[in-house]
Formats: structure tokens, C-alpha cells, sequence
């Protein structure tokens, strides 16, 4: 008999129509560093006294299920889960199109002025990543990722993520602006509440298991200075299957977009760009299992907790800037973007943030080394934000440039 190997297995992610019925159709095999999927049985240990003086034996009990999907960031491979996990679908923003726009500045930040009507009416947001995407501009303002620092109805505050230079010019007439993939931020109501059915394909044997009533609980993002971003999602489930067939029919192949590293992003804190040595973000769902019931061995539910997230960067000691933010409680934006190269038009994902407290500045020290501190934050609601405001009413959004 073969045995199983890593490179052959398939991790399969297919959501389910609700809770309690397992996927057949609809999957996709997901890229992968590592993925580990287990039932996990509750053990009673028999406490007794006996004049034998030796255990009389355990008693096994609740059953359910944890799976752990580790991965290497890279746009539209995780976005169905990042959904899941701050329960809303993703949803593209409507290109805006008619334009008569001005770009002005000269770096590294630049302007962008429309003549009349309104960016936040038309969707656009602090940290999103839009493109001039139609008009007859400078082939420099042509098809380039921009960050949104800041807006207003008229006048966009734009720094480009690769760093190139705006030519400025205008007012162009007949110009679009368009808001590359789509956008995931946790919703203030009508929230989604997904389950997923996982399978883990070992062709070699062949062998499946299926692991089903999951939920997308957490994710860890790590965005180091220099290498690759990274991903986790913890997904805990209520069930497992096993059997010697494949049980979610011809799932869709991996994504094949380029993998996302931290040099070709963008850091903004409180408006201003950042140099930081690395970052680190977690988005915490707070999923637990239901109530155990008298004559089952198993969960009914998970149930779910508010939404948390947390993380922490590392910057050069160069100034005291983000010491005052610390010491002053003040509350900033932190942007976080990632491409997939340094072109005007790379892929990207975006992690935004318009309401953080920074909780430390702890430094380190040594020998022929520069000054490093790190910096804890937490992210929060935005209470001042919603429609046709300068940001979303939320805790964190998203942006994909591949989203499906």
C-alpha cells in the first residue's frame, strides 16, 4: 500500500449552503505552507479511590474538529475566507467615470481634483487603492496604484504605492477612476455567517476526509521588512467524515497569482508614510463551541464573539513621533498595503485601519546594530465613519486587486 504524501494532498475549501450540510460542488484547492485538519475527542479521566490504587480507565466525550491553514499571502487566494472571517461579502466599488481631473503636487504625496461631484458619495475611502484608469493623461498618472491617504467630496490626497512619481497636469477631460478587485470591511448589521466544508484529498491512497460545519475563526498576517507576507486561519468545525472517495467533486485549481512581499508595500501611519522593520496583525473572531447536550457526543453550533483585532510593528528610533501617538492615546489610521512587485500596477491586498491606539514602544539595544522599537496596537470601531464619509463605520477593511 502507497503511503500519503505532502505534495500530493489536497486541502479543498468549499462553503457550505448552511449549517448541517456538508459541500459537494463548488471547492477550491487552496495554496498552502502547511495545513493540519484533526477530530478531537474530550477524555474523562476516572478520578476514583480503589484500594488497587490504579486508574479504572478514561471515558471519551465531546467530539470536534480544528484545522489550521498556513499559508503565503498573494491576492484573490484567501478572499472567500477573509470574508467569512468579518462576515461580509466582497463587493466591488463602481468605477467612476466622466471625470475632469486635475493632479497636482510634487511629491510624495500628490492631489488628484475632480471639477464638481463627489468622491465620497461615489465610494472611495481612506486606504483605498484606486486608478486613473481612462482619460487622456500623462501615461505617468495612467494605470498606477494610488494610495488614499485622505479626501474630501472634491480632492483626493494620493501617494503612489511604488513610489514613482504623478506628472502634474489637467484638467483632463472624459477621465475614470477605478477601484481595483474588491473590498471586505465588518459590516454594523445584515452580517454573513458562513460555514465551510473542508477536505483533505490524499490521492496517493486514496483516502478522504471531510471536515464540515467549520468556521473561519482567526487569521495572523506577517508582514516581515524583507521575504514574504504570510497567512493563517484557524478553522475549528463540529464534525469529520471519513471515506475512500473524494466527497467535493472537481474543485477549481489553486489561484496562480504571485505571491506578496512586504518591499513592495506601503506603511501609513496617522497620514504620514512609515518606515518599519515589520508588522504583525491578527483578526480574532472569538468562535467557540456551542453547549454540550445530555445523549450526544457531539456540538450542535459554534457561536461567535465580537471581532477583535490586534498586532504590532517595528520601526527605527528615528524620531519621537510615534512615542507621542503612544503616550498621548491618540487615535490614528494605519494602513497597510502589500504588492506582488514594485510595477505601477501591481497586485496587491490592503489592511486598513482608521481607528488604532498604539499600546508600547519597548526598544531592543546591541552592538553594531540600529535602535529598533516595537509597537503594540489595537484596532477599533470607527464610530465616525459610514456612507459617503471619508471611511467606513468598521473595525478593519480589505481591498484585493484579484478578489473573485
Amino acid at each position: 500500500m502507497p503511503n500519503a504524501q505532502g505534495l500530493t494532498k489536497q486541502t479543498v475549501f468549499a462553503k457550505q449552503s448552511a449549517l448541517g450540510t456538508p459541500a459537494t460542488t463548488g471547492g477550491k484547492i487552496k495554496r498552502r505552507t502547511n495545513s493540519v485538519f484533526a477530530r478531537n475527542v474530550a477524555t474523562y479521566e476516572g478520578n476514583e479511590i480503589v484500594e488497587h490504587q490504579q486508574s479504572t480507565g478514561s471515558t471519551a466525550g465531546i467530539q470536534q474538529t480544528s484545522g489550521k491553514l498556513d499559508g503565503l499571502l498573494s491576492a484573490g487566494t484567501y478572499t472567500e475566507q477573509f470574508a467569512s472571517l468579518l462576515r461580509k461579502d466582497a463587493a466591488a466599488t463602481t468605477a467612476i467615470t466622466g471625470l475632469s481631473l486635475t493632479v497636482a503636487g510634487t511629491g510624495p504625496t500628490y492631489t488628484v481634483t475632480r471639477t464638481g461631484g463627489d468622491f465620497l458619495t461615489g465610494g472611495i475611502k481612506a486606504g483605498d487603492v484606486v486608478r486613473i484608469t481612462a482619460g487622456a493623461v500623462n501615461a505617468n498618472n495612467l494605470n498606477k496604484n494610488l494610495l488614499v491617504v485622505s479626501l474630501t467630496a472634491l480632492v483626493l490626497t494620493v501617494r503612489t504605492v511604488n513610489g514613482s512619481a504623478l506628472t502634474a497636469e489637467g484638467s483632463i477631460a472624459s477621465c475614470t477612476i477605478s477601484v481595483p478587485g474588491k473590498k471586505i470591511w465588518v459590516p454594523t448589521s445584515s452580517h454573513t455567517n458562513d460555514f465551510w466544508s473542508v477536505e483533505e484529498w490524499y490521492p496517493d491512497l486514496p483516502r478522504s476526509e471531510l471536515f464540515t460545519d467549520c468556521k473561519i475563526a482567526k487569521s495572523d498576517v506577517a508582514i516581515p521588512a524583507t521575504g514574504n507576507a504570510t497567512v493563517s486561519f484557524d478553522v475549528p468545525g463540529l464534525n469529520r467524515v471519513r471515506s475512500g472517495t473524494q466527497a467535493i467533486a472537481s474543485p477549481a485549481a489553486s489561484t496562480t497569482s504571485t505571491v506578496l512581499a512586504a518591499v513592495n508595500g506601503a506603511v501609513i501611519v496617522n497620514g504620514v508614510a512609515t518606515t518599519i522593520t515589520g508588522a504583525q496583525l491578527s483578526i480574532n473572531g472569538n468562535i467557540a463551541p456551542g453547549e454540550a447536550e445530555v445523549g450526544s457526543n457531539s456540538i450542535t453550533d459554534l457561536v461567535r464573539g465580537e471581532i477583535m483585532v490586534t498586532g504590532s510593528f517595528t520601526a527605527k528610533f528615528s524620531g519621537v513621533t510615534l512615542q507621542d501617538i503612544y503616550d498621548q492615546q491618540t487615535v490614528v489610521k494605519l494602513f497597510l498595503v502589500i504588492a506582488d512587485g514594485s510595477g505601477a500596477a501591481a497586485d496587491f491586498v490592503t489592511f486598513v485601519m482608521s481607528a488604532v491606539k498604539l499600546f508600547g514602544d519597548n526598544p531592543d539595544d546591541g552592538e553594531a546594530k540600529e535602535i529598533i522599537r516595537t509597537y503594540p496596537f489595537t484596532a477599533q470601531l470607527n464610530g465616525s465613519g459610514g456612507a459617503s464619509l471619508a471611511d467606513h463605520q468598521t473595525i478593519l477593511s480589505l481591498q484585493d486587486s484579484q478578489s473573485p
